[in-house]
């Protein structure tokens, strides 16, 4: 095995063809440093190159096609940068262009007239002339011979590595190269109990078959073994760091349920927790009660009741002589959590407080020398709660809503917050399924809340597309006539070249064309709002004064409206 490892691990100078200034271009470009960074560079599609057009069948919606014909005449034009080289090429159907706007001298010498050669890249039209700029150009014979497989992978290359020739098919060839190298050992990863077990081809033929597929079955099957084998090592390294963090992170006992929690639970819970509820708290009180440190994703639907369990959890630590926190990703949501705890806890006597960007600084100079003190029980707010200025009396408990909007380099200061690491509780209503869950979130512990309190109605999610766009406007129109409101998320503020999502402004303006003033008040919301214009236009829809709420992402999943019935 150290033998074969150690094969992998030449640098990728060494093999044939490749050399220096090649390894040099490789390592910069594609980040290839050895034969095996090499041999896991895998093709992002595939050409069937048993395949060839007639110059008549070509079309401008090909990706790439190999014409079999000759070249008729070439001729230069052009001086000094603009120089081009221009080839008629033809075959018994017709003719076309092949361009060249690089390399022009070594190519010209390179080119002869009436050999039968195989011609390959992609065809654009002018003026109803097909052309292929930069074609790859093959004999007859060389191409016979260089045919391994019917199937041949397109791999990704740069214009730096194009003119060291290590285009797609540069590429191939040393690859071909090196599987004649190393095919003999390369090492299995996988036990051979998880191979039968799941009907795993080895490690040898999925390498051999994901560059050069014998057949579109092998292909499949070394497409299915590689991505095993890469959600295999990620979910074992998660599981390693989850079981080392429980074996060190030592965390404070919470072993009393005292005053606090009864009192809540049996006077003040406005209404039954649902058995998930009750099943989640369990877990949790488990977690809290060993000694070691608690890393729980809670997921639920909006509606579930994942701000009770919060608020519970909250008050075991409370009942301990430990503060909390529940941080959110925008103002919006920690001002809503605030507000609807603040509620449910002021007959306890627990004292709470609100810190985002936009609190005063003596209101914030107030909350930081209360949470020292320990006077503070509860802090909410955005990620202030993490700055380094904010030091807590004793931390016991660290709630996260929609952790996925935080880095890890974030998340993990609150971790620093007390002498031994806070319990974390992480929410979350974004759907995780088990085995995406056992990826992303491999080093929590999962709880689900599956189950909707009395009287909430389930969440319906329909997936439309473009064309459907009238037939919505037609159903909401239709809901705000039986006065409920409608919220609209676009992810964007500003058109992006790089996503194919409308902005912001290109929405609401659609919007506002088809639910006209004054019939329908539509608003807008984002983050590039001042907090009181935000919370301005909030409060309209709260109250109903908007039928409709154009926003980005900062009004998240959570919007406390009793209302509303759709969002998109």
């Amino acid at each position: 095995m150290s033998q074969n490892s150690h094969m992998l691990d030449t640098p990728i100078e060494f093999l044939k063809g490749v050399g220096p200034q090649r390894a040099e271009v490789l390592q910069k470009e594609l980040h290839i440093f050895s034969y095996r960074d090499l041999l896991e560079l895998y093709p992002f599609r595939y050409i069937d190159k048993t395949q060839f057009y007639k110059i008549n069948q070509l079309k401008d919606d090909l990706t790439d096609v190999q014409v079999i014909g000759k070249i008729a005449s070439f001729r230069e034009e052009g001086t000094g940068r603009k120089k081009r080289l221009k080839a008629v090429f033809e075959d018994e159907t017709s003719s076309m262009e092949l361009v060249w706007f690089k390399g022009v001298s070594w190519i010209k010498k390179s080119l002869k007239r009436n050999e039968k050669i195989v011609v390959f890249g992609k065809p654009t039209s002018y003026k109803g002339v097909f052309s292929i700029s930069h074609p790859e150009i093959e004999t007859i014979e060389a191409y016979k011979k260089s045919l391994v497989t019917a199937m041949q992978g397109v791999y990704p290359s740069t214009e730096k590595l194009s003119r060291k020739f290590l285009h797609s098919k540069g590429i191939a060839k040393l690859m071909h190269r090196l599987l004649e190298q190393v095919s003999k050992v390369i090492p299995e990863t996988l036990s051979s109990e998880i191979q039968k077990e799941y009907k795993l081809i080895t490690k040898r033929d999925a390498l051999i078959n994901i560059h050069f597929p014998k057949s579109d079955f092998l292909l499949a099957q070394a497409i299915r073994r590689l991505k095993f084998e890469e959600f295999f090592f990620i979910q074992l390294g998660l599981l390693k760091m989850k079981h080392h963090r429980k074996k060190i992170n030592l965390s404070y006992p919470f072993s009393n349920i005292g005053d606090h929690f009864n009192l809540f639970y049996k006077e003040l819970l406005p209404f039954e927790l649902t058995d998930a509820q009750k099943r989640v708290l369990k877990e949790i009180r488990t977690d809290v009660a060993s000694g070691k440190q608690m890393n729980r994703l809670v997921q639920g639907d909006v509606g579930s009741g994942k701000t009770i369990v919060a608020l519970m959890v909250m008050l075991m630590a409370k009942d301990n002589g430990f503060q909390s926190c529940l941080m959110a990703p925008t103002e919006i949501l920690a001002t809503q959590h605030f507000q609807s705890l603040e509620e449910m806890v002021n007959a306890l006597g627990i004292n709470m407080a609100l810190l985002t960007g936009s609190t005063k600084t003596a209101r914030r100079r107030e909350i930081h020398e209360a949470l020292e003190s320990g006077e503070l029980d509860i802090l909410v707010g955005t990620h202030a709660l993490i700055e380094d200025k904010v030091k807590y009396n004793n931390l016991g408990v660290a709630i996260i809503d929609e952790q996925h909007r935080f880095g890890v380099s974030q998340r993990s200061k609150m971790w620093k917050k007390n002498n031994k690491p806070p319990h974390v509780l992480v929410m979350t209503a974004t759907p995780i399924p088990r085995t995406l869950a056992m990826t992303v979130y491999g080093d929590l512990d999962i709880s689900v809340i599956d189950e909707l309190p009395p009287g909430r109605k389930p969440i319906t999610t329909l997936h439309k597309m473009d064309k459907h766009r009238l037939s919505l406007f037609h159903f909401l129109k239709k809901e705000i006539e039986l006065g409920r409101q409608v919220y609209i998320v676009y992810p964007l503020i500003e058109e992006s070249d790089t996503l194919d999502y409308k902005d912001l402004m290109d929405g609401y303006e659609s919007i506002c064309r088809h639910f006209p003033r004054p019939q329908f008040q539509v608003s807008i919301v984002h983050g590039r709002m001042k907090s009181n214009d935000k919370e301005a236009e909030m409060t309209r829809f709260v109250k109903g004064e908007t039928h409709i709420m154009v926003a980005t992402t900062v009004i998240e999943v959570g919007v406390n409206v009793q209302c509303f019935s759709y969002g998109n």
